[in-house]
């Protein structure tokens, strides 16, 4: 009977990274960068996520799409920032899959889009298995769970791009040793980088802003477009001589086509997306 079990887990993964790798040359043609974001619950996503597509909306095109078993709290704070928001609700399940998010972004033109960030659901342990077509997986440790998660969940945090302890402005109150927890991010995934910011204060953001804009830059500088229109627009972003992502273009790239709001839900028998902006 176990062999069994383990058989359909693989061809689940299976029929999921197929569909991840669709996604992602689906992406890389379009030039958006996906940013699947993980961590615990409560280590401070959906702050993060807001303030980021506040900030980026005023350069760039972004989206977002946000997963959770129940509500649409997150999607309904993550839309307070103007971008075009789509929650999924995956009723039991502990972590979103690329069929979800395929299915979540359906009703959107993507054209035009520069960044599309994913808020798994909070859970250190599932999403560490499932592809959802992203370039960057980045991981949340929040100040306030300590200096050991790295170590606790050894298969997760050896699959992320990024480390960003969060929730730096109550470090102090909870005695958090930031160098231990960095030491520990290297003992676990040595190379990793790692940020510290406080997105309450908005302290550390502007420098995981660069780096959000610095690998877009850097996607789209080695990504051939099928878009007549991708390289003038390349070369406005990124003058001679410039390194990727450090320019100050509006890196919008082939429409700014009004948005509009909505309201409403989709449901099947797995999980639903309600829109509740976009």
């Amino acid at each position: 009977m176990i062999p069994r079990i383990v058989e359909l887990r693989t061809r689940i993964l299976k029929k999921n990274d197929e569909l991840a790798r669709q996604l992602r040359r689906e992406f890389a043609d379009l030039g958006v960068l996906v940013v699947n974001v993980v961590s615990g619950p409560g280590a401070g996503k959906t702050e993060l996520l807001t303030r980021a597509l506040g900030e980026l909306a005023a350069r760039y095109e972004v989206a977002a799409v946000v997963g959770d078993l129940a509500t649409d709290n997150d999607a309904a704070r993550l839309a307070t920032s103007g971008a075009r928001v789509r929650q999924i609700l995956t009723g039991t399940m502990c972590h979103l899959e690329a069929d979800m998010v395929r299915d979540a972004i359906a009703p959107w033109d993507l054209r035009g889009l520069d960044f599309l960030f994913i808020e798994n659901v909070g859970n250190l342990v599932c999403p560490a298995s499932w592809d959802l077509g992203e370039d960057l997986r980045v991981l949340l440790c929040s100040a306030t769970e300590g200096e050991d998660k790295p170590l606790k969940y050894p298969t997760l945090i050896n699959t992320v791009d990024l480390v960003i302890f969060s929730k730096m402005d109550l470090a102090d109150a909870v005695e958090f040793d930031l160098k231990l927890a960095e030491g520990n991010v290297q003992r676990a995934r040595p190379g990793a980088p790692t940020l510290r910011l406080s997105a309450k204060t908005g302290a550390g953001v502007d420098r995981w802003l660069e780096f959000l804009e610095n690998r877009l830059g850097e996607k789209r500088l080695t990504t051939p477009a099928p878009y007549d229109a991708f390289a003038p627009i390349l070369a406005h972003y990124h003058p001679a001589g410039e390194k990727p992502g450090t320019g100050s273009g509006p890196g919008r790239t082939w429409s700014d086509s009004p948005r509009t709001s909505d309201q409403g839900t989709q449901s099947d028998s797995n999980h639903r997306a309600g829109v509740i902006a976009e």
